[in-house]
Parts: C-alpha cells; sequence; structure tokens
C-alpha cells in the first residue's frame, strides 16, 4: 500500500474513473464498486476503506440510494456514518465528500438528491476532515438541465469529458486539503 495513499471509495462512477491515469504522481488507490449505496459502502468499509490508512478518502456514492427510494436523510445518516468509522479509525484521514451528480437518466430524481447534497453539505462543514466537493455546477447545460456530452449514452455514468471536469476540481480539492 503506498504512503500516505488518496483512496478513492463509492460506486460505479469511482470504479470506472482511471484514477491512477487521471491522478498521475498521487499514490492513488480505487476501491469503487459498480450498483454500490453508501450502506453497502459502510458494509464493505473495512476492505475498501479502513485496512488502506489512507490519509485522504475521496467519496462518491449516493445517487444508487436515491435511486432506491432512500431519503436525503437516510443518505445523510448513511455517510455520517461512513465518516465516523473512517475518523474513528484513523482520526486525521481528511474525507472529500464529491456531490451527487445530476443526470440526465435520474433527472427525475435530482430534487432528493439536491436536497442530500445541501444536507451533506451543511455537515461537511460543521465536522473537522470533511470536505465537500461540489462538482454540480459545471454538470449543467445552459438549459439548466445536465450536459449529455458529460454521461455516457446510458445517461447516467460519466463520458471521458465528465471525468476531465472532475479530476480537475476533485485535484483542486486534493491539493487544498494536502496544503492544509
Amino acid at each position: 500500500t503506498p504512503a500516505h495513499a488518496v483512496r478513492f471509495v463509492g460506486s460505479s462512477t469511482i470504479r470506472l474513473w482511471p484514477t491512477a491515469d487521471r491522478f498521475a504522481g498521487l499514490p492513488v488507490i480505487n476501491r469503487g464498486f459498480g450498483g454500490s449505496e453508501i450502506s453497502a459502502v459502510n458494509h464493505y468499509i473495512r476492505e475498501t476503506t479502513l485496512k488502506y490508512a489512507a490519509d485522504i478518502v475521496v467519496f462518491y456514492a449516493g445517487d444508487n440510494d436515491i435511486n432506491s427510494r432512500k431519503t436525503p436523510a437516510q443518505v445523510l445518516a448513511d455517510f455520517q456514518t461512513f465518516a465516523k468509522r473512517v475518523l474513528a479509525a484513523k482520526a486525521d484521514t481528511e474525507i472529500l465528500f464529491i456531490s451527487i451528480k445530476p443526470s440526465t437518466l435520474r433527472w427525475a430524481l435530482w430534487p432528493a438528491m439536491r436536497d442530500a447534497n445541501a444536507a451533506i453539505e451543511q455537515y461537511c462543514k460543521t465536522t473537522p476532515h470533511l470536505h465537500y466537493v461540489d462538482i454540480v455546477p459545471p454538470m449543467f447545460g445552459a438549459d439548466g438541465k445536465p450536459r449529455a456530452d458529460l454521461l455516457q449514452q446510458d445517461g447516467l455514468h460519466l463520458s471521458s469529458a465528465g471525468y476531465d471536469i472532475w479530476t480537475d476540481i476533485v485535484r483542486k480539492a486534493i491539493d487544498d486539503v494536502r496544503k492544509s
């Protein structure tokens, strides 16, 4: 395991992200798994997160949760469980929560996703070592809807152009956390 690793954990959006290439020069470990909800990440937290004692955990999950009809409050509670367990294992871990993305496939669920994002953003602001990374604004086009060019044909998973935007935003967030 690389020293001072940056651990990417979460759903298929993480699994499909070529993090080793996109974050060249950083000691990254990718443990995303498809279809996962935050509760599943919590279930497998030892295998995906805790055994690596990473300095930074980059976390993305939540849209599968809302799609499974979990409420924004349930999504927040599951993320709080994740954060508490990670920080209990290594108190100085920095956790970057990537906001739940809007997508064309799940556009009808966006209000609940937006509410979950707002709740998690507030939690991150009031909890040491937690950072909310907002990828939402550049995901929208001038029409106020998700940009199709940032998504694969399924209307859910990110395209290479989507990962370009996410990589820039997340790289800056990682750099900011590493400096502090």
